[in-house]
């Protein structure tokens, strides 16, 4: 009975092992060492055993990191509760597949780790894209992360599925007494990893250009899910809004620009009554950029940023593009969803909400020009892109959706790869938190932590120098792995003939 029991419970302990380099625990050690003994498992197994080995590995690895997905099925757990178990299932089994499918085109740990890269490069534009927990973001916390600047996070998976399938070499060389080929192994990982490390803290360390002139107040009212909407609520947390942006700073500085979070506020921004002139009055004079839902003359809905210039007037209008499957609008159905009474769980309006054109630049005047990014848009490398280069980045989100455990955390890791991929600043206004500035490299200038009310005051950190990540993009990459899968088709293919 082990022998039969125990590959299957050593892929899962594997997968999970591979899934704690991920936010909030960070143990890139341990992923490294997860992802090594999954390749370990499954190599030179017949086809069908590596395909289940994965599968079961794959499926343990993205049940832990994307436990969140049930968070927002308990918001009304009366009306949704029942699907949380088999969202969390449904969507392990599917991320599990982009692991199995790879596991069936490749036999030994480099060609795992080619086929493994591959299909995380895909499942970032499949069906929309879900390049969520990424065998990369496990660098975050660390010097390596700078290598998303010339490589962006495929880069940094790139790193990290080659070290793990040196780390399955070297276990086999070990098991086999082969001390030789055993040291080599290590001294190869020990080097990629070493020089990677150095390259990311020489770049760290070099001499940041001073912040800009441009003092932000991010507001952070923390208006849980559950209440953000309750008639009861949504007035309190409207004016507690306009408290934080009122109040006066702890150094005395007045605010060039006020930012509030997605959704912000509980109207609509063609039907405000006086909502919006309030909310520009709050901020002593000062621009207020803010996340708000529109309808538009059709009927249709956005989920919209909005710049506020005094009197309320809107100056200048962004409309989310980059919508969440499900969350705000459901696939396929189209205008029968507001027939049938469904448009998603975070869409207010029953048909869900409409994709705006595109990536679009917002002028702030003196703070320079923006990329806006709201919620989701910042899990996509490739919605930075398609604009002239923005002086900053900013994201208005409502993590409220995700709870309090590991996706706000795994949220904003993504976030702050965006920054050192682009070498651009991003400012990050959170409803429950975490809102963030974060500078062109990726660190934290200043935060407000998660379930808190409070501000953050910060001047607007400096942009870098365009990173070549920036100018190239995922391009490089897709096309070496397009190339690289279709070479090991065709050797598999000249095996059969010639077999």
């Amino acid at each position: 009975m082990i022998p039969i029991v125990a590959p299957w419970t050593m892929a899962a302990l594997a997968g999970l092992a591979a899934g704690l380099g991920q936010a909030p625990w960070g143990l890139w050690p341990v992923a490294l060492a997860g992802y090594g003994a999954i390749f370990a498992l499954i190599r030179g197994q017949g086809c069908k055993r590596r395909v289940a080995l994965a599968f079961v590995a794959g499926f343990a690895h993205f049940a832990l990191v994307l436990a969140w997905i049930v968070e927002p099925f308990l918001v009304e757990p009366d009306r949704h509760g029942w699907m949380a178990p088999f969202a969390l299932v449904l969507m392990a089994a599917g991320m599990a597949l982009f692991w199995a499918v790879p596991a069936a085109l490749a036999r030994g740990p480099f060609g795992l780790a080619l086929a493994f890269l591959a299909f995380e490069a895909l499942r970032g534009y499949l069906f929309t894209g879900f390049p969520w927990a990424m065998a990369g973001h496990i660098w975050i916390e660390t010097p390596v992360a700078q290598v998303a600047a010339l490589s962006g996070a495929l880069g940094l998976s790139a790193l990290s599925f080659a070290l793990a399938a040196l780390l399955a070499q070297l276990g086999r060389a070990l098991w086999r007494h082969r001390r030789g080929r055993a040291a080599g192994l290590g001294t190869l990982a020990a080097l990629v990893l070493a020089l990677s490390w150095a390259w990311g803290a020489q770049r760290l360390a070099e001499p940041e250009p001073p912040a800009r002139d441009i003092r932000l107040r991010l507001v952070q009212p923390n208006a849980p899910q559950d209440l953000k909407w309750d008639r009861d609520f949504a007035e309190v947390f409207f004016f507690r809004h306009l408290d934080l942006s009122a109040m006066p700073a702890a150094d005395g500085r007045v605010p060039d620009l006020v930012i509030w979070s997605e959704t912000a506020v509980p109207f609509l921004l063609n039907r405000p009554g006086a909502g919006l002139i309030m909310a520009a009055g709050s901020t002593n004079g000062a621009p207020l950029v803010l996340g708000v839902q529109r309808q538009d003359e059709e009927g249709r809905f956005f989920n919209s940023l909005a710049v506020l210039g005094e009197g309320g007037g809107v100056d200048a209008l962004y409309d989310k593009h980059h919508l969440v499957p499900f969350g705000e609008y459901v696939p396929l159905l189209g205008a029968w969803a507001a027939e049938w009474g469904i448009g998603g769980l975070a869409a207010q309006a029953l048909s869900g909400y409409t994709p705006g054109p595109g990536p679009a630049l917002v002028d702030l005047g003196a703070a320079g020009r923006v990329l806006p990014l709201i919620c989701y848009e910042a899990v996509f490398a490739r919605n930075l892109r398609g604009t002239e280069r923005a002086d900053w980045l900013l994201q208005l989100t409502n993590d409220a959706w995700f709870g309090a455990w590991s996706g706000p955390f795994q949220h904003l890791a993504q976030a702050r790869l965006r920054a050192i991929e682009q070498g651009l600043p991003l400012v990050r206004a959170a409803n429950t938190g975490v809102s963030a500035v974060i500078d062109a490299r990726g660190r934290m200038v200043a935060s407000l932590g998660l379930d808190l009310v409070g501000v953050v005051d910060a001047d607007l950190p400096a942009a870098r120098a365009p990173t070549p990540y920036a100018r190239w993009g995922d391009g490089p990459w897709l096309v070496v792995l397009a190339l690289a899968m279709g070479a090991m088709a065709l050797r598999r293919q000249l095996r059969r003939y010639r077999a």
